[in-house]
């Protein structure tokens, strides 16, 4: 793909420039009929600054359990499917909440948006709120509906405080409005722009009705609505408590001091790093029913002095129903920027976007242009955009020692492995919904210890999953397991965490109808840093006209679904309309948590509980990690000589000869660019080196892979549990190692098609 140009703003389209995005500028066109409040203090104490700082972090998290309370939806109470935030009059981020990261991610354009082009008509008055699902002027997709609320002091805008909440169902060609062959947008549910819903305080019916008049579940979506006006009420009542009790120029002048506080942090960061660019590279499989093809996306990272931009220019055109918008892509980078390097501000994210330029190359499927289809975008095009930068942001950070601690290898459920199902209900109603489990999700390996099994995921940072019972309750469905799935984090000196598998059959019902949807089957998308070995795929299992039902009948349950007889199926990617009986075993296992560094250098013993408390086989941990047990299940021991002797055959292997370390002299370091990667002073040029025994790896300005040992394996030798790819798609896969070629230790991995070139991910411009 042709790179474009990047565009600051776009102008033209159906209504107020929502033909491409809408990119705000530097300044906002407001009327001047409306009035913000700019008056503010700096004589704040100490103690009444961290006051008025916590009173605003508590009425945010507020505002999103008053949603869950008076909601009810699953999708609220353990999906999390929702978050909340608060802005200065003009849209500036004050705080986002812990919910569901990239959904704040893109309120504060919708904020922007409204300003700029309602504030003159309808006008903006106390008491109104906008309703807004338009993913062209800022939103996930059509399900994630925002409710923005301007709070006013003595006639001026004071702030405004936003929330969202993935609604049930808004329309569409699929039941709960993931549609994922959707031809365009208009195969899917409604697109609202900012509309006045409340006017002055009242509700207004005709606006909610056209709201509500697509949508399969009306009652419910309604109710949702109100929980998020209820949220907004809440939030704002507490700001103008604050504000009677303090003084408006003074919360003012906090919410000021949060994002400039948050700003001298996020430069001070950036100031302990060297300017350079750092890359990554993903796939999307499969955009629509027959489809075999895979989707490159990249995404380009460049630190310049004390500003960051993100760029996704040589990603794969917009196709079929993979897609997301610019406000969609930038709020996944979002989360990554928020988790990596604002996490000690509490989220307060506007000081470090002041330091950040995102540079959209729209019309490509990660910044699509409408009417593309962009309903299932969080679980493709946003998560494909959101993981990347996990890596891209790591590697910079590797560059400080100190700023080493923060850094996080990719989590579970990379792409999520949706499940869309529908039919009719134990109660004889007819319902769509989709399976929340993946949840659960898994944290990658750190830089310095374990990622963490089924321990969530990162852009939701206190999600939850429900009881098996809420499922069973929800839904006609009979859980026959859920476990963490041995082998499935990734391997390496620190293991990714582990993910999860759950089965079920219909039960209730005569059957259960489902669509697959997803990516991440045949290529990993979570893959390792430093040598880090990448996390298994997603994947899933059905078997036909098992024996499910006589084994219950005889009191005989099953814990893998390898156990039950029947056919098996191969379910392909974006497979509509499966007939699932209550005979039938479907199977849904996640992506789970990368790894990082070499697994060669992974503790034998640690490796040994591994296998003790079954996080990973004996398989795995003789032929990955390279450890002997000895023993019995109960009485493991690990062969210490074996283990050594084995460990040294495999780095001989990787080499073809025996492993010596560099026997030239010993180059000053500069600086350290990632765990065993240097930079080196080589007669007063800059050199990358071996940082494990200082072989010198070519000039810092060149790819430091090109002067690496290469090895290509397939991509099933990076986990038990990867199979082959071209089940799904037609490409080859490798898993490319590049090991110092005097050592053999692992500098870094790269998961990617056969085709494609090696990608230069770490370029240094500094020193």
């Amino acid at each position: 793909m042709a790179d474009r140009p990047h565009p600051t703003s776009i102008a033209g389209g159906p209504y107020d420039g929502t033909t491409f995005s809408y990119i705000p500028g530097p300044t906002l066109d407001i009327d001047p009929s409306l009035t913000l409040h700019r008056e503010w203090t700096d004589k704040i104490d100490p103690i009444t600054y961290e006051v008025i700082r916590h009173n605003l972090w508590n009425i945010n998290e507020e505002l999103g359990m008053t949603i869950q309370r008076i909601s009810g939806s699953p999708v609220a109470m353990y999906a999390f499917d929702l978050n909340s935030s608060i802005f200065t009059e003009d849209g500036e981020f004050i705080y986002y909440g812990p919910y569901q990261l990239y959904m704040s991610g893109v309120s504060d354009v919708q904020v922007k948006w409204t300003l700029e082009h309602r504030s003159k008509n309808p006008g903006i008055f106390e008491d109104d709120m906008f309703l807004s699902n338009d993913p062209w002027v800022g939103a996930a997709h059509q399900m994630d509906v925002t409710l923005l609320s301007p709070v006013f002091h003595e006639g001026k805008l004071f702030c405004w405080i936003t929330n969202v909440l993935h609604q049930y169902d808004v329309g569409g060609i699929t039941p709960g409005s993931f549609c994922p062959n959707a031809r365009d947008a208009f195969d899917e549910g409604i697109l609202i722009p900012p509309v006045k819903i409340v006017e002055r305080g009242e509700l207004r019916k005709d606006i909610e009705a056209v709201y509500l008049r697509s949508s399969r579940k009306p009652y419910l979506v309604a109710l949702d609505l109100r929980a998020q006006i209820a949220g907004n009420n809440t939030a704002k009542s507490r700001i103008l408590t604050l504000i009677r009790r303090y003084g408006a120029d003074v919360v003012k002048g906090v919410m000021r001091k949060i994002i400039d506080n948050a700003e001298q942090a996020f430069v001070a960061k950036l100031a302990k790093v060297p300017d350079g660019t750092w890359r990554e590279r993903s796939y999307v499989e499969v955009a629509y029913v027959g489809d075999r093809k895979t989707y490159q996306v990249m995404l380009t990272m460049k630190k310049d002095g004390d500003k960051l931009i993100f760029d996704n220019a040589g990603t794969a055109d917009q196709v079929c129903a993979i897609n997301t918008t610019y406000s969609g892509w930038r709020g996944s980078l979002m989360t990554a920027i928020n988790e990596l390097l604002c996490w000690d501000q509490l989220y307060a994210i506007g000081g470090a976007l002041r330091h950040i330029e995102f540079r959209p190359a729209l019309g490509c499927f990660t910044s699509a242009t409408h009417p593309a289809s962009v309903s299932t975008a969080p679980v493709q095009a946003m998560e494909i955009s959101l993981y990347p930068a996990y890596n891209t942001i790591s590697k910079m950070l590797s560059c400080d020692p100190e700023l080493k601690k923060d850094v996080m290898t990719i989590g579970g459920t990379s792409q999520f492995p949706l499940t869309v199902f529908r039919g009719i209900d134990q109660w004889g109603e007819k319902f769509g919904y989709l399976l929340l489990d993946p949840m659960v999700g898994a944290i990658g390996a750190f830089s310095f210890k374990d990622g963490i099994a089924t321990g969530g995921q990162v852009r939701s940072p206190i999600c939850r999953i429900g009881n098996v019972e809420h499922n069973e309750q929800s839904c006609p469905l009979l859980v026959l397991y859920r476990k963490e799935n041995t082998d499935s984090g990734g391997a390496g000196k620190f293991r990714g965490g582990n993910s999860a598998a759950v089965a079920f059959i219909p039960h209730g019902t005569t059957h259960i109808t489902q669509d697959t949807e997803s990516s991440g089957a045949a290529i990993p998308t979570a893959p390792g840093l430093a040598g880090g070995y990448p996390a298994t795929t997603n994947y899933y299992q059905f078997k036909r006209n098992s024996d499910i039902l006589e084994r219950h009948a005889q009191r005989r349950m099953i814990g893998d679904i390898s156990e039950a007889q029947g056919q098996d199926e191969l379910l392909q990617l974006r497979q509509i309309d499966i007939h699932q009986g209550p005979s039938d075993v479907y199977e849904v296992a996640f992506a789970a948590g990368a790894g990082y560094g070499d697994p060669l250098e992974r503790d034998p013993e640690a490796v040994r509980k591994d296998v003790y408390l079954e996080d990973i086989s004996p398989r795995a941990a003789r032929e990955i990690f390279k450890v002997v047990l000895t023993g019995s299940d109960e009485d493991l021991r690990v062969d210490v000589e074996a283990t050594t002797a084995l460990r040294h055959q495999a780095l001989t292997e990787r080499l073809g000869r025996e492993p010596r370390r560099y026997a030239g002299p010993r180059l000053r370091v500069l600086r350290q660019v990632t765990d065993h990667l240097d930079l080196l002073d080589r007669e007063g040029a800059r050199w990358l080196g071996c940082s494990r025994c200082g072989q010198p790896l070519g000039p810092a300005g060149e790819n430091y892979k090109a002067h690496c040992h290469r090895i290509d394996r397939p991509i099933q030798a990076a986990s038990t549990l990867i199979g082959d790819p071209q089940r799904f798609i037609e490409d080859a896969v490798q898993f490319r190692q590049f090991c110092c070629p005097a050592c053999g230790g692992l500098i870094e991995n790269e998961v990617c098609r056969a085709q494609d070139p090696v990608l230069h991910d770490v370029e240094l411009h500094g020193g």
